[in-house]
């Protein structure tokens, strides 16, 4: 089974959502109960001005019990002072709790994202990535913040409002909350229906995002070929979508707000009927119905919280689905603890009828097989889409045979741990990706433990120390993103320092001196050869003269090894590897011959000139 099939992704139910829920809610329970706790304390202390109108006109003014007037306003006082004190308190640990737990849970994801296989990134935006891990973490501050404290606080202030109400006018309370459970009931239904779509707003979100990382990414390619229009209209159809989406949401939420704002009228209209004839009934008296109303609004005010809260709540459910779905995807680490531990390894490789495929039903690599003594180097020729690359990325455990072993030192390499193997391994890739740092954080990339004399002694067997020191804040220049404030040559023996740095035991060199001009090749290749010495190397290269001193040769064409041996032995057998030497041969004969023209370089021998620049007007 290929990597892609194996990684699909499992679908979470509810079920487990809401105990992902659970669990988070229990790991910050400390806080949240110190939280419940000041929130209680500071609605039971609202409860005390909503109470007052009926001490006021029932007892001081209509008894006459001017005595019970400044402990009367003492106690709202008090009460407005304690809501103060608790409030501040509460935003304070509650928010802050909330902000631990989101960056808890985007350390989380990103950790457990960085050791998903290599095939989940080949099909997934990094933008995409960026969006699950910053911005779908931000909705459960709703659940272990102010949202979940706001929505218990209203229900508790609701309920004890309830039982006063109910000791006012029990039969007038229980036609409101006839009102209230069906408006309770519609909403349910309403945010039922909304949650899938807050779950697609988050999806849309990381699309959009990540096409706009990657237009931004390529941004001299877009300028180059002058494409931004182009990448407007991409845009712009996204945000289209995005925006259809919060449109659709806010309708949603307009329409609940709205139904609540009916329920409320249909409680004021409740109220003045029924409570207006208590009252000419003798039942109950002005501050009785003044009171009334106040808790009624104490009712009220919960009622449109709660339909905002909730709201925020399922955007919360709705981005722990997605980062539940993320987490439920094994990683490597989780698979290394059944394996075997590395130890120490000479770096034999053997390939046993390897094949690969990244589609089902098609195969890029076919029964391949070859030993790499230790200490050898293995060179790949071969023609683009040969599979070349897909090799390398065996060898490296980026992905797993189909059929047959890929073994190491004579054990299998898929029963032995990813995160100990890849620590023998030394890489230069055709990309040589270089981190937004200094000239020196990117050579101790590796090993952030080396010392200067370490990193300088690296660079200059790379040919990287000449010019870093040429450089105004040499070893401590910032290299920008992606190495973009180097040249490629540059940001290339950076990358081969690096690897120097690393004393691996497995080297790979893809395309290693492929950004160089041929004075500068020259040198690298003499620090080439110093680092792979007692070392397995396998290099990729399309400039044939680079691996004259191979010990074997593979010539790879639509995925199977169809020559092998050294060059001596390749050249003698006038073979694929003979046309491939000679029609380089000829190309380079010509471009020497004729500097002044433009041709394209490859294995394939010399392209047609596609145009004819005068030497003395060439860029």
């Amino acid at each position: 089974m290929s990597d892609t099939r194996r990684q699909k992704k499992k679908k979470v139910s509810n079920e487990v959502v809401w105990r992902e829920a659970r669990e988070l809610v229990w790991r910050h329970r400390r806080h949240l109960a110190i939280g419940f706790a000041l929130m209680l304390v500071s609605r039971l202390a609202g409860l005390v001005l909503p109470a007052s109108p009926k001490v006021l006109l029932d007892y001081i003014i209509g008894q006459g019990r001017t005595e019970l007037f400044f402990p009367l306003a003492m106690a709202v006082g008090a009460a407005a002072l304690i809501q103060a004190i608790t409030s501040f308190s509460l935003s304070q640990i509650i928010s802050i709790t909330a902000q631990r737990a989101i960056t808890e849970m985007r350390r989380r994801v990103q950790a457990h994202v960085a050791r998903l296989p290599i095939s989940y990134f080949d099909s997934t935006q990094s933008g995409v990535l960026i969006s699950r891990i910053m911005t779908d973490a931000e909705g459960i501050r709703n659940l272990v913040g102010t949202g979940i404290v706001q929505l218990a606080g209203g229900l508790i202030t609701a309920l004890v409002a309830i039982g006063v109400l109910l000791w006012l006018n029990w039969v007038l309370t229980v036609g409101i909350l006839i009102l209230l459970m069906l408006f309770a009931g519609v909403m349910a239904f309403g945010f039922a229906r909304l949650r899938p779509i807050f779950r697609a707003r988050g999806e849309l979100n990381a699309r959009v995002t990540g096409r706009l990382a990657e237009s931004l990414g390529g941004i001299r390619i877009v300028k180059a070929y002058g494409t931004e229009k182009r990448e407007d209209r991409v845009f712009t159809r996204g945000a289209h979508q995005l925006f259809r989406n919060v449109a659709s949401t806010i309708t949603g939420t307009s329409a609940v707000t709205a139904l609540a704002t009916v329920v409320m009228g249909a409680v004021g209209v409740l109220m003045l009927t029924v409570g207006g004839r208590a009252i000419a009934a003798g039942e109950m008296t002005i501050g009785d119905l003044i009171t009334y109303f106040t808790f009624t609004m104490l009712i009220a005010a919960p009622v449109v919280q709660i339909a905002s809260i909730s709201t925020q709540i399922s955007e919360a459910f709705a981005g722990l689905d997605r980062i539940r779905e993320l987490l439920s995807m094994p990683t490597e680490m989780e698979e290394d603890r059944s394996r075997q531990p590395v130890g120490e390894i000479v770096g034999d490789v053997v390939f046993e009828d390897v094949s690969f495929e990244y589609n089902a039903g098609s195969p890029v690599l076919h029964d391949i097989n070859f030993h790499a003594p230790a200490g050898s180097t293995t060179a790949l020729v071969g023609s683009s889409g040969s599979g070349k690359s897909t090799l390398i990325g065996l060898a490296m455990a980026f992905h797993r045979p189909l059929t047959g072993r890929v073994l190491i030192d004579g054990r299998d390499l898929s029963d032995l741990r990813l995160g100990e193997f890849r620590s023998l391994l030394g890489v230069v890739l055709q990309d040589n990706f270089l981190f937004d740092g200094t000239i020196a954080e990117n050579i101790r990339f590796a090993r952030p433990d080396a010392t200067l004399e370490e990193v300088i002694e690296a660079s200059r067997v790379a040919h990287c120390d000449e010019f870093a020191r040429s450089l105004p804040d040499g070893y401590n220049t910032i290299v920008g993103e992606r190495g973009v404030k180097l040249s490629g040559g540059q940001r290339q023996r950076v990358a081969i320092a690096r690897a120097i740095l690393a004393d691996p035991r497995i080297l790979v060199l893809d395309e290693a001196t492929s950004s160089l001009d041929s004075e500068s090749e020259a040198l690298i290749q003499d620090g080439l050869k110093h680092l792979r010495q007692g070392r397995t190397t396998f290099v990729i290269a399309h400039r044939l003269s680079t691996i004259r001193s191979a010990d074997q040769i593979l010539v790879l064409e639509g995925g199977r090894i169809i020559e092998r041996g050294t060059h001596a032995e390749l050249m003698a057998a006038d073979g694929r590897y003979r046309e491939l030497h000679d029609r380089q041969y000829a190309w380079e004969a010509e471009r020497f011959l004729n500097p002044g023209e433009d041709f394209t370089p490859g294995t394939e021998g010399p392209a047609t000139p596609r145009l004819r620049i005068p030497r003395a007007t060439a860029l």
